[in-house]
């Protein structure tokens, strides 16, 4: 597989503070990442799916579009992967003023910190990810809600990359 190589890799990092009883980036003060066109357009989910196993970093866990429901992960970050189709995201939760509200398409890759929300806002068709978790975690789903505070402390005993899941032992997810 052909990616971006990383002197030409375009990549958006955002970090979105709390916002109501939504973490955000607040917690480990880590970034969104988003890695524009990081894959080939040609890029199958099954191609994407290999290249995501070979670094050792995720494990793919599943294909499919995002929740329209706002919602974020405590006990893992997520990478995301879009094989098909485009749409409008939202990060940070709608109500936030500090929200990001990108397009996203093919080929393009997210690297979604625990505690940031995140939802699609518009699917502009086709829209599908390859879903994919550091080795050994697993997602729960958190929505900003009162009774979950016990599950947003938890996500500060999470560590961080110690390499970068697309492109290895190199990587805009090392300078974070």
């Amino acid at each position: 597989m052909s990616l971006t190589p990383l002197g030409s890799l375009r990549v958006s990092s955002h970090i979105i503070p709390a916002h109501g009883l939504t973490p955000n980036s607040s917690v480990l003060n880590k970034p969104l990442l988003i890695y524009h066109k990081a894959f080939p357009a040609s890029s199958s989910a099954a191609t994407i799916e290999s290249h995501l196993t070979s670094t050792g970093v995720v494990a793919p866990k599943w294909r499919y579009t995002m929740y329209s429901t706002s919602h974020f992960h405590s006990t893992s970050h997520e990478v995301l992967a879009v094989f098909s189709g485009s749409a409008k995201l939202c990060f940070g939760g709608e109500d936030n003023p500090e929200r990001v509200e990108p397009v996203l398409e093919k080929g393009d890759v997210m690297v979604v910190p625990a505690g940031v929300a995140h939802r699609l806002l518009e699917d502009r068709g086709g829209f599908q990810m390859v879903g994919s978790y550091p080795n050994g975690f697993d997602w729960d789903m958190c929505y900003g809600r009162k009774g979950e505070e016990q599950k947003v402390e938890n996500i500060k005993s999470l560590k961080w990359f110690t390499r970068d899941p697309i492109y290895g032992d190199e990587g805009p997810v090392l300078n974070c």
